[in-house]
């Protein structure tokens, strides 16, 4: 396909994902089963665009002038592609193109007016979310809720049961493969720009014999932050598809026990394949619903992946900022504080509960853990910025920390998604 029938085709998918509030995986699947004409190549360029146009939607609306999903998608050619007026005039004027630029949609991508429009637009984010940001990044807010717009890399986790992060570097070199900054056992691969096509990784040889995980720096990095150790017993209580249990699982040398559940069946699916590629035999996974007060104050660590808005992961999800709610995230908050109450069961005296989101917003990260704190007299928080230095050293980069205890990791802050991370320890039985 010529570019300007992948422009045409991005607006389609929009258009789609706005009239029935599909998710942007099953609309870019669908279009592609019904033009069948498009190549790989092309479906990865189309998809590249659409997520692009979400990621930066409000700013580009503005620009344009106007909220449909042909003036969003020219819009982010214009001032994010950097497609020059001529040059956009040209491709929408080609055959399979979306059709001839009107004068007001000229004059509108003549001058790029952002600077004059509110702080939450050029942010891209919910105008209802800004008192949040500016609660947790006071005047730093801005840039680090326009980092959540930027494509993000993709991370790796190089699986030590059965690799070496040096030679994973070498497999990957093709691909501008670097060493995480922060993660002694991250692989990062740039994100690409524009219609180029990312990396399928799962295709890798790499990948199929289990020698790496796809996950996020952040999430590399809470999982040591949990500091399992070998012969320790972990329960993993919102285990999901298992990322943090492979990790875990790895840093513990697959010595001692772990218990992975999940309280969503759909989720928890995966985890079965993945520790078998992984070759993670420490694991021991407990259906959705199982009993599992056998466990009970027997746990050296607890961890809970938080349910959460899932803000943090913007770079990656981003029509999900567009669809939460004030009431999907007072749902969210009640659910964090169901998972604490039950978690704080397990827990043995002196062992240690580290409470993760992958939220950027206070209201579900450092007020859930002061609520917590304050009807668990038998808790108190310990410093995971201690643990931080003593992992990650003091002169990489540096999380937020809003009370000298816990983290947030960030796109601006750290390079990485948003990742809240407290750790609290049972100081008496």
């Amino acid at each position: 396909m010529r570019p300007a029938g992948r422009i045409a085709g991005a607006i389609e998918v929009l258009a789609e994902i706005d009239a029935r509030h599909r998710p942007v995986a099953d609309a870019l699947k669908d279009w592609g089963l019904s033009h069948r004409f498009a190549g790989s190549g092309d479906r990865a360029a189309i998809g590249n665009l659409v997520y692009d146009a979400l990621r930066w939607r409000r700013s580009s609306a503005f620009r344009a002038g106007e909220e449909t999903p042909r003036a969003i998608v020219l819009a982010t050619l214009r001032f994010r592609w950097g497609v020059g007026l001529a040059d956009l005039g040209t491709l929408a004027e080609e055959q399979f193109g979306p059709g001839t630029l009107t004068e007001a949609e000229r004059a509108a991508f003549e001058t790029d007016r952002l600077s004059v429009a509110p702080l939450d637009i050029q942010a891209d984010i919910p105008e209802w979310l800004v008192p949040a940001f500016e609660e947790n990044f006071a005047e730093d807010w801005l840039e680090e809720a326009t980092a959540l717009a930027a494509r993000a890399p993709l991370d790796l986790r190089v699986n030590t049961l059965k690799a070496e992060r040096g030679k994973i570097l070498s497999a990957l070199s093709r691909h501008g493969a670097k060493a995480t900054p922060i993660s002694p056992v991250g692989v990062r691969l740039p994100p690409r720009a524009g219609w180029e096509r990312s990396p399928n990784i799962v295709r890798e040889e790499i990948y199929q014999r289990g020698h790496v995980e796809v996950q996020d720096e952040a999430s590399q990095a809470a999982a040591l932050l949990v500091f399992a150790r070998p012969g320790e017993q972990v329960l993993d209580l919102c285990a999901g598809a298992g990322g943090k249990t492979l990790a875990l699982s790895a840093h513990m040398d697959n010595r001692g026990q772990i218990h992975a559940t999940d309280a969503d069946p759909n989720q928890l699916a995966p985890i079965y394949e993945r520790l078998k590629r992984a070759g993670a035999r420490n694991v021991q996974v407990h259906a959705a619903g199982s009993d599992l007060s056998a466990l009970e104050r027997r746990m050296d660590r607890v961890l809970v992946d938080a349910p959460c808005s899932g803000s943090g992961t913007w770079r990656r999800r981003p029509e999900t900022k567009w669809r939460l709610s004030p009431e999907a995230l007072e749902r969210r908050l009640d659910e964090q504080e169901g998972v604490l109450d039950k978690a704080r069961d397990y827990v043995r005296p002196g062992g240690y509960l580290v409470y993760v989101t992958c939220s950027m917003l206070p209201q579900e990260n450092e007020a859930q853990v002061d609520a917590f704190l304050s009807r668990s007299p038998d808790f108190e928080e310990v410093s995971a910025g201690e643990a931080w230095e003593e992992l990650f050293g003091v002169g990489g980069p540096k999380p937020w920390s809003a009370n000298g205890m816990s983290l947030t990791m960030t796109p601006a802050a750290t390079g990485t998604d948003g990742f809240f991370l407290a750790v609290m320890e049972r100081v008496s039985s």
